[in-house]
């Protein structure tokens, strides 16, 4: 009895305790973890293909190895999402130099091809990935998305999704008409000036509860009067000035005109 005592008192006792403690509740973790939204594992022909139109197409700004050069940052680790996002919006290949990347139809690779070119850059380090349809489709709480929406877009992108003005020549890009693929990335990936949110930010449910209002948005017909764009009190103070103020001005004009 009195040796089993000594055994629990001796002081690498604590330390071992310690440790197993940690490595149970890593592995509990890891094994209960929610996983990330992602969509199918890429082929090596994938990333074959990938890396050719990378160096083809790419490699003049982000380095042959895509580790960055004199125009372009490092890709290491922005993952299969961020190449989904920035080449299918149309915003890369950057059409120009200039403060911010824009939004563009025009766009120029195809759907597979913008597969591959994220598959390669996926191996270049662990990121976020292209997310599944499921947590995509605008199915989720609109009443809940636009209370998520309010606390973490809105200051940025406007109380209706209309965009806004940053600092330094950047803005908010409009999330009207958006497909909630893009809208899932961006939020993952964090481009230009926007946060990253990742999963233990928002979960893929939190994510698509806000392309689910935002959607609800698109549908929603304006009740009356002008819009003015929905940017808030700038575009309607604008508004009063230039034409209410002009009205007022041009009264008093005429009514000057008939005294005299």
């Amino acid at each position: 009895m009195n040796a089993l005592g000594s055994r629990r008192r001796h002081p690498a006792a604590v330390v071992i305790l310690l440790m197993l403690g940690l490595v149970a509740t890593g592995g509990l973790y890891s094994f209960l973890a929610p996983r990330p939204a992602q969509a199918t594992a890429a082929t090596a022909d994938d990333v074959s293909t990938g890396a050719k139109l990378f160096l083809a197409n790419c490699a003049t700004c982000h380095g042959v190895s895509g580790l960055g050069g004199a125009t372009g940052p490092s890709l290491a680790r922005v993952g299969a999402a961020a190449v989904d996002f920035q080449v299918g919006t149309g915003r890369m290949p950057l059409a120009g130099p200039g403060v911010q990347a824009t939004r563009s139809d025009k766009v120029m690779f195809t759907d597979k091809q913008i597969a591959s070119l994220a598959a390669y850059v996926a191996t270049l380090g662990p990121g976020p990935s292209v997310p599944e349809s499921q947590y995509t489709n605008g199915d989720g709480n609109i009443a809940r998305g636009n209370e998520l929406f309010k606390v973490n877009c809105a200051m940025c992108h406007n109380f209706a999704g209309s965009g806004g003005a940053l600092t330094r020549g950047k803005y908010a890009p409009s999330l009207r008409n958006v497909g909630g693929k893009y809208i899932f990335e961006a939020m993952a990936t964090g481009p230009q000036s926007m946060p990253v949110f990742n999963d233990k930010n928002l979960s893929p449910t939190d994510k698509n509860d806000i392309i689910s209002y935002l959607h609800e948005l698109d549908k929603s017909k304006n009740p009356g009067g002008l819009a003015l764009g929905n940017l808030g009190p700038v575009s309607e103070g604008m508004f009063a000035w230039i034409f209410g103020l002009g009205l007022m001005i041009g009264a008093a004009v005429w009514l000057g005109s008939k005294a005299a």
